[in-house]
This record gives C-alpha cells, sequence and structure tokens, in this order.
C-alpha cells in the first residue's frame, strides 16, 4: 500500500498537491490548523523597535540601531495593536509590518511592565487592518489543542500547533511582578514569538505568548501565554489610562528586599500622604527617633481575609478593587493589632 501511495504521487502532473486530487490525504485536524491560520495570520504584525546609540564619548554623532523584534496582533479597526511590554521596552522608534508588508511607525498608548503587555497605534488604512474574535481563557484544559502565530528568529508569521501543557502556572514579568494563571503550551515559541496571539481550534484568541522556559534560550517545549481574560482586562486601561488604573490608599510601602533585609511579617507604611484615606484613618507611617533608629510604624498584615508578605501580595490583590469600595486593613503597631476600613481612592 506504501508503493501504491508513492506511485500515485509520483504519477501527478508537475504542481500539483496531492491533496487537490486526493483530499481524503488531509485530516481534519491538518484542516483546521489550515483553517485557523487562514483568518487568524492577517491581523498578526511583525514589531521592531531601535535604539539610540551615541557612537563615542566624544563624538556628537548618534546612530539609530535595531534593538529588537517580536510579534503583535492587531486589536481593534484603529489601528491598535497588543504585544509584549518587553518587546517595545526601551525603544526610541517601533516600527509595526502588517502582512501586506507595509510599515507603520507606531505611538505607544500604554504600557503593563507588571502584565508585560503594552498597546500601540499605528495609522494605517481600515481595509487594512484585520482582528481575532476573543475567547474565554478560563475554558482552557489541559490537552486542548493551541496554535501560535509568531515570527521567531526573524522569520514572519510562522505557525506551530501543540496543546494546553498546564494552566495557572506563576512567571515572572519584566516589571519584577508575577503574572498569574499563565498558561503553559508545548507549542514552539522562540526568540520573536513574544507577543504574538496563542489561538484555540475555534481561531478564538486565548492567549499572549510571552515566554519561553530553555536553558539554551530556545524552544524546548514548554512555552507561556498570559490568558486573554486577563488581557482583556489591562488592554481597555491601558487604552483609556495609559496605565494600570489601580486604586489606592495613599502610602508608600517598603520594598520586598527591605523586608528581606531586616526580616519583618507584613508590609510596613514607609510614608502617608496627606488628604488621602490612610492619612484620614490615622494610620501612621516609620520614622526615625532621637537616637536616629528605625521606629516602624503600622505593619500591614492583612488586607480584607487576605494575608500579605511582599508588595507584589499587596498590588494584586488591589487590582482586584475598583475607587469607592471599602477595605478592611490589618496592621500591627506598637506590637498590637489594629483594623482600618478605608475607602480606596482613584489613582493620583
Amino acid at each position: 500500500m506504501p508503493y501504491l501511495i508513492f506511485l500515485m504521487l509520483a504519477l501527478l502532473p508537475p504542481g500539483t498537491q496531492a491533496n487537490q486530487v486526493y483530499p481524503e490525504f488531509q485530516t481534519e485536524d491538518e484542516v483546521n490548523s489550515m483553517q485557523v491560520y487562514r483568518r487568524a495570520s492577517p491581523a498578526v504584525v511583525h514589531v521592531s523597535n531601535t535604539a539610540l546609540l551615541r557612537r563615542g564619548f566624544f563624538s556628537p554623532n548618534i546612530q539609530e540601531i535595531p534593538r529588537g523584534s517580536g510579534t503583535g496582533f492587531l486589536w481593534d479597526k484603529n489601528g491598535l495593536v497588543v504585544t509584549n511590554y518587553h518587546v517595545i521596552q526601551g525603544a526610541n522608534r517601533i516600527v509595526i509590518e502588517l502582512q501586506d508588508r507595509s510599515e507603520w511607525q507606531a505611538e505607544v498608548i500604554g504600557v503593563a511592565p507588571e502584565k508585560d503587555l503594552a498597546v500601540l497605534r499605528i495609522e494605517a488604512p481600515r481595509e487594512r487592518l484585520f482582528t481575532l474574535p476573543m475567547g474565554d481563557s478560563s475554558e482552557l484544559e489541559v490537552g486542548r489543542k493551541v496554535l501560535a502565530i509568531g515570527n521567531p528568529f526573524g522569520l514572519d508569521t510562522t505557525l506551530t500547533t501543540g496543546v494546553v501543557s498546564a494552566v495557572g502556572r506563576e512567571i515572572a514579568s519584566a516589571g519584577n511582578r508575577k503574572i498569574r494563571n499563565v498558561i503553559q503550551t508545548d507549542a514552539a515559541i522562540n526568540p520573536g514569538n513574544s507577543g504574538g496571539p496563542l489561538l484555540n481550534s475555534l481561531g478564538q484568541l486565548v492567549g499572549v505568548n510571552t515566554a519561553i522556559y530553555s536553558p539554551s534560550g530556545a524552544s524546548a517545549g514548554i512555552g507561556f501565554a498570559i490568558p486573554v481574560n486577563t488581557v482583556k482586562e489591562v488592554v481597555p486601561q491601558l487604552i483609556s489610562y495609559g496605565r494600570l488604573y489601580r486604586p489606592i490608599i495613599g502610602v508608600e510601602l517598603a520594598s520586598d528586599a527591605w523586608l528581606r533585609r531586616y526580616r519583618i511579617e507584613g508590609l510596613p507604611i514607609v510614608h502617608v500622604f496627606p488628604g488621602l484615606p490612610a492619612a484620614t484613618a490615622g494610620m501612621s507611617g516609620a520614622y526615625r527617633n532621637s537616637r536616629g533608629e528605625i521606629v516602624l510604624g503600622d505593619v500591614i498584615i492583612r488586607v480584607d481575609d487576605k494575608s500579605v508578605s511582599s508588595n507584589d501580595d499587596y498590588l494584586s490583590y488591589m487590582e482586584s478593587k475598583r475607587p469607592g469600595d471599602k477595605v478592611t486593613f490589618i496592621t500591627t503597631l506598637n506590637g498590637k493589632e489594629k483594623q482600618y476600613v478605608l475607602q480606596l481612592a482613584p489613582p493620583q
């Protein structure tokens, strides 16, 4: 039988593909992959950025040099593009190349380093812009088929396929914050894929490819994508405000490095800003006594019923709240627990 198939293929006219004559050679999975690629690839873009470099200490000449490249995808017909923050970090100029090979200079609309997401805008005609349907990452299960489209190593619009290997992972962002509920996949993701879409078998966006785990720097079968449900929360905030819209109480908190150095449990308040909820409630920050020693004020140990031991714990919880919400803070002050109920204020 294999010999007969080989003979049949050999007798095809030059330039004829087997599936044009023998459609049964296409599996359902192959047909699905091809359909998803055809529909989704026009919405995928190539992102390149450049940085300014001074040629020498005594030279006034400044040269623009390539800094890196990655992938993005069109968010809407208004020319908004979503990509990873680390793809455009430090860029002096960003150029978006559409599938039709046209190039457009982009402006940065908003960035969220803590989520490794960025929104750009290009002034391209609407008829050249294509978008992706949105999926629901909460519906993903281990074993579900996923497809990644990107520009690995500068090779444009490359398709790789795989499955969801795990859900609920955590990875570190460019802002040294944890990105939670990350999707793990074995679809090959290489340098240059960052910022590209991860799609399900319906062609819906379910994630944004952002990182790989590899000792060599190339794909090792472990890639990560930011879930689309996170993207759907963050992108509108970046469009409206240019950053994450997180409510505040009006305090400066100690750094995590400071907590580790002094082995402090909880999150010390360093400074309380006047006129904001924490000051109104009577919270106090750290100060130096007459001997120059640092004396702690309120140390936050719980927010509502959630324990906090790092800035990431605190900020992640506050991202789930909105200005006007009432939140209970439990602190320790002079060895005793105190409770404050604060109404959150909008970011300043």
